[in-house]
């Protein structure tokens, strides 16, 4: 077992695993200005120590990620990172973060969306979609685009993918066989639709992706300021409905090079349906209590206003926020599906449930990045953005993420990010909806991966293609982050 696992250990995470301990301890031992800031001490250094082991394992894969986001458990009590002379009472302060609201409230969506999957309500819901868009070869390829994009605004974009890469192929074939040759640039858009689609989807919602979660999280914990469900839909969602056609003409445009006559994609379709059969009593119900939930979701103001008097008269004075509000929510249409019996414990477990780790590690290195006063001194060193022209703050933010998550996970890239970038929620958020934006390589995201393990799409095509799509991408988010976000998220 032991021989397997050396066999399957990278130079690179090799490497990862040695310069993480390696640069912490350079930053810890060598004085420097982070040893210097008044009143702070050692403790600067300490959570930039940190930050520095933390980056480099989550960007070298050099252990799972889930281990690496437990290490501020073990090191911020262990380095005085919180400037407390309790180890309890540090340790308590480090692993508070795991159970943070947003933690909860990404549980639950997640076990909402394992709902979906059980019953396959969320292969209907793209299905139908697909034909209702059209069959013609440009509908088709938009459908299967839009259709991937509406199912990841609520279920994880690995799911997503995972659920679409059987329908896209099974369309592939049944055209190529119709058409009697192979659909080499078609097949390649088409299955690249379902990449894109689940990367661009997922941005949409709180819960479409953890990196929206920890967007949410670090702005509680640096600003003070809560990002409600529809607040953030209202700053998120238009930008998922701008860039899909953009996406949508890069992918025709390679792919109607040998694209097939119309027509011949609607009886893969239509026998994907009648596979499924009638609508059975566990989707009605699925359905509901997700409908129920978003509802509930996209009315929390006024709602939470209505509650948090009752609240706070039956908990002793406890402010209801908004993410206390959404992951009560969450948890409690969960709650209801298993208590319906709805919801095995068999999807649970296919619940990628580290995912809330790597949440809880990131929530965990913001809390002692801000009370290290390492936040204000990276914020100083910073102040220089802030002083540039909107538009190119938005372009050097959004660039640079895309570019960073080429190379490391949206979530290591966001958790990164977000505890360097200056404090303002804009560019927070530019950044987030930058970091599912990698579309060039097949390690970018876990949907391109998926995708290009498919077999249909070639290196060089996925880069040719994800190329220019991540450069619209950096273009477009700049001149949104300036017209639109910072309106919106002021």
């Amino acid at each position: 077992m032991s021989q397997q696992a050396a066999a399957r250990t990278t130079t690179g995470q090799w490497v990862g695993r040695i310069a993480g301990p390696g640069v912490a301890a350079l930053i810890y031992l060598v004085p420097s200005g982070l040893h210097e800031i008044p009143d702070m001490g050692h403790r600067p250094a300490a959570a930039a120590a940190v930050a520095a082991w933390m980056a480099l394992w989550w960007f070298t894969e050099a252990v799972p990620m889930a281990w690496t986001a437990l290490l501020p458990v073990v090191l911020f009590p262990a380095l005085g990172v919180f400037g407390t002379d309790s180890v309890v009472a540090a340790v308590g302060r480090s692993a508070l973060p795991f159970v943070d609201p947003y933690i909860f409230l990404f549980m639950g969506g997640m076990a909402l969306g394992a709902g979906l999957e059980q019953w396959g309500l969320h292969r209907r819901i793209a299905l139908l979609i697909m034909r209702a868009i059209g069959t013609e070869p440009r509908r088709l390829m938009f459908g299967m685009l839009a259709a991937t994009a509406a199912v990841s605004l609520w279920i994880s974009n690995t799911a997503t993918a995972v659920m679409m890469v059987p329908i896209g192929m099974a369309l592939l074939a049944q055209l190529q066989a119709a058409e009697g040759r192979t659909l080499e640039h078609f097949g390649a858009a088409l299955m690249l639709a379902v990449a894109y689609g689940s990367n661009i989807g997922g941005i949409g919602t709180k819960i479409g992706s953890p990196t929206n979660s920890v967007f949410a999280g670090v702005v509680s914990r640096r600003l003070g300021s809560e990002v409600g469900f529809l607040e953030y839909m209202a700053a998120a969602l238009p930008f998922v409905l701008l860039f899909l056609p953009l996406v949508w003409a890069v992918l025709w445009r390679w792919g109607r090079r040998d694209r097939p006559g119309p027509g011949q994609g609607g009886d893969v379709i239509a026998r994907e349906l009648a596979g499924l059969g009638p609508l059975s009593g566990g989707e009605r119900t699925v359905g509901a209590v997700f409908l129920v939930a978003a509802v509930l979701w996209i009315l929390g103001d006024p709602l939470r206003g209505l509650l948090a008097p009752l609240v706070a008269s039956a908990l002793g004075g406890f402010k209801l926020a908004g993410k206390h509000y959404e992951a009560a929510v969450a948890m409690l249409g969960a709650l209801t599906l298993l208590a319906l019996g709805r919801l095995s414990l068999s999807a649970l477990r296919r619940v990628p449930w580290s995912t809330l780790l790597l949440l809880g590690g990131g929530f965990a290195l913001a809390a002692g990045i801000e009370a290290s006063g390492l936040a204000a001194w990276l914020t100083s060193r910073l102040s220089g953005l802030e002083s540039l022209p909107g538009v190119v703050q938005y372009g050097m933010v959004g660039g640079a993420t895309i570019l960073l998550s080429a190379i490391a996970s949206n979530t290591a890239t966001v958790n990164v990010m977000l505890n360097v970038l200056p404090s303002s929620r804009p560019l927070l958020a530019v950044s987030t909806f930058a970091a599912s934006c990698d579309f060039a390589l097949p390690a970018g995201t876990p949907p391109n991966a998926i995708v290009f393990g498919s077999g249909c799409v070639r290196l060089p095509v996925m880069m040719r293609v994800g190329l220019l799509l991540d450069v619209l991408a950096a273009a477009v988010l700049t001149l949104y982050g300036h017209v639109w976000v910072r309106w919106v998220l002021p």
